[in-house]
């Protein structure tokens, strides 16, 4: 029996009926096509489904689609519209082209979301604040270094912008 959901997801309206199984993940990708959340171990160890559910990450692999009924989504696609990339990029996604953060690619969402949650909540984040952000998101390819690197780009972007604003 289906249940019907409404969701925001990047910023769009979206009511569906739903299997009260269907994980948030294939509901992304399933049904609203928004392919760039990726399903890597579907047991929440790897962090590649990782979106933002109401400002804070999840792992789009454990919530099931009816679990976020009422909530607002923002995955991979939706990120430079929340304002910092300006038509563009959003920081975190400037970082990791600029600072070389990614090889395969397999987890650059989930590792970009983590990344963006992050500096939205701390404008200065030391190098172990990063790496404690990232440790829900396996990388099998680059051995961290340059997605922290791209993290702290963001943050430093992101301040400097505000202290423009500011002035």
């Amino acid at each position: 029996m289906a249940t019907e959901i409404e969701l925001r997801v990047n910023g769009k309206e979206h009511r569906s009926a739903v299997e009260p199984r269907l994980l948030l993940v294939h509901y992304l990708r399933e049904v609203l096509s928004l392919t760039g959340t990726h399903i890597g171990c579907e047991t929440s160890l790897c962090g590649a489904c990782t979106v933002m559910m109401d400002g804070k990450t999840v792992k789009s692999c454990t919530v099931l689609a009816v679990q976020a009924n009422g909530s607002e989504i923002t995955t991979i696609e939706g990120l430079a519209a929340t304002g910092h990339g300006n038509g563009g990029l959003h920081p975190v996604q400037e970082g990791f082209w600029e600072k070389h953060g990614l090889q395969c690619g397999y987890c650059t969402p989930g590792m970009i979301m983590s990344g963006a949650a992050l500096v939205e909540s701390n404008a200065s984040p030391s190098e172990s604040e990063i790496r404690g952000a990232i440790q829900g998101n396996l990388c099998r390819c680059t051995g961290y270094q340059n997605i922290v690197a791209a993290i702290d780009y963001a943050a430093k972007k992101m301040k400097k912008q505000k202290t423009r604003q500011a002035s």
